[in-house]
């Protein structure tokens, strides 16, 4: 034993798997050994989902997250804003239908001061994707390269852009894996999945909104707890202030979803002629304690009011547009949006089965029936349309009559709108009574 003591071991994955497979706990060293391997091909495509499913059956212990985390950030590249005279901040949302958050809230943040390079994902099952959404505005670059997505950031304070290929890279191949070997859900690898991409942004603070309900990959409060739990406690372990609110999911949170249908509500929303109660407070009281985690503000009172004024001077929708016309779109986008957001062929209401008060929506339902319109992805590979999808959607509470509509529908051909169209109306459960659920719970957010 002496004999080897001070020598630099051969890694073997094999024995790191067999540690975690047999319930032990794994080191800094060994967890981040193992992640090299991944990007070097040390590590076989066997043997990550060996040690996926390893992790779905014993888990890890926080240390164990925060060091997975850690590892996956450092397998590419950092961004470093330490030129910037402000704090650098981001906000992750683990999926919706009608959230389009991202939109309003970077802009809102950027006018208040602070610096958002927001990198996002594409719509996953039943639930949008951000980027899917600017994919709607001719020109945007959701891909654009390191320097342009730079230059934006610096010049205009905002910037929403999807992955770089050069961003936690051990994360793609790891979440590849999962994806085919069933162990995406799993609270130990989906929080280094999303938190090791928000660190190699190089943040200096982060808000996470988890999401609960029938429209969200969380069911029940101890379903979101445990996530936001553990994402909140390896953020901060990781170096990285970390905040968490946990929304409601069980109604659709703007009352449009499809991508280009949810940017034009996003713009109303921005300059004043629509905003939904719903989708408001969720919205500010993300930016606001953000903006708290970041120390511009002490409290969240302060900094929602600064929020909020940001908002009524219009300064959010101005930032909004330089955004876009910085990233390739239209120079004058939010005038002429009708211009550049095209409608569908078929536009007509969608009518309840009964008279009442809408009592419960199936919001899981919604969102798979706008993927019916084609504006979500059945696999992978599939185009999207951007122009499809529901606005105008009654929510929950809302009294409504046969004659009355609780959604309006654009669709490309007849066959997709009489099938998406019955699959709204069985989403929504009309009775006597309904309660809307407002409820936010705050995690780390003071």
């Amino acid at each position: 034993m002496d004999s080897i003591r001070g020598l630099e071991m051969i890694f073997l994955p094999q024995e790191v798997i067999a540690k975690k497979r047999d319930g032990g706990v794994l080191s800094a060293d060994e967890i981040a050994r193992f992640i090299k391997g991944i990007i070097s091909g040390g590590v076989s495509e066997a043997q990550v989902a060996a040690f996926a499913m390893a992790v779905y059956f014993k888990q890890m212990n926080v240390d164990e997250r925060v060091a997975l985390t850690l590892a996956m950030r450092d397998s590419g590249k950092v961004l470093d804003w330490s030129d910037l005279d402000g704090a650098v901040v981001d906000k992750h949302s683990t999926g919706g239908v009608g959230d389009n958050i991202s939109l309003m809230l970077a802009p809102i943040l950027a006018a208040c001061g602070v610096f958002v390079p927001m990198i996002s994902g594409r719509g996953l099952g039943h639930t949008g994707g951000t980027l899917d959404k600017f994919d709607a505005i001719d020109g945007y670059q959701t891909n654009p390269d390191n320097a342009l997505f730079t230059k934006v950031v610096k010049n205009v304070g905002c910037a929403i852009i999807g992955q770089t290929a050069d961003l936690a890279p051990a994360d793609k191949i790891l979440y590849s894996i999962r994806d085919v070997t069933a162990t995406v859900e799993n609270i130990s690898l989906i929080t280094a999945s999303i938190l090791s991409k928000k660190l190699a942004a190089g943040l200096d603070a982060l808000i996470l909104d988890v999401k609960i309900g029938s429209g969200a990959f969380m069911q029940t409060q101890k379903e979101a707890g445990a996530l936001s739990d553990s994402l909140v406690l390896v953020g901060n372990g990781a170096g990285l202030k970390t905040g968490a609110l946990i929304t409601d999911m069980n109604e659709p949170l703007a009352s449009a979803a499809g991508n280009a249908l949810e940017v034009r509500n996003a713009v109303n929303f921005l300059t004043g002629k629509k905003q939904g109660a719903r989708l408001r407070e969720v919205t500010l009281q993300l930016c606001a304690g953000v903006l708290v985690l970041a120390k511009v503000h002490e409290n969240v009172d302060a900094a929602y009011r600064q929020c909020e004024q940001v908002l009524a001077s219009g300064a959010g929708a101005e930032k909004f547009a330089q955004m876009v016309a910085a990233l390739g779109g239209p120079v004058d986008f939010i005038e002429n949006m009708d211009k550049y957001l095209l409608d569908a062929p078929i536009i007509c209401d969608v009518f309840a089965a009964n008279s009442g008060v809408v009592s419960t929506i199936d919001t899981k339902a919604v969102g798979m029936a706008v993927v019916v319109l084609g504006g979500g992805r059945r696999n992978p590979s599939d185009r999207i349309d951007y122009d499809v999808g529901f606005d105008n959607l009654v929510g929950i509470g809302k009294k409504i009559s046969k004659n009355q509509p609780i959604a309006r529908i654009h669709a490309r051909d007849e066959a997709s709108a009489k099938e998406a169209s019955a699959r709204l109306v069985e989403a929504y459960q009309v009775g006597k009574s309904g309660v809307e659920n407002r409820l936010i719970y705050s995690n780390g957010v003071q």
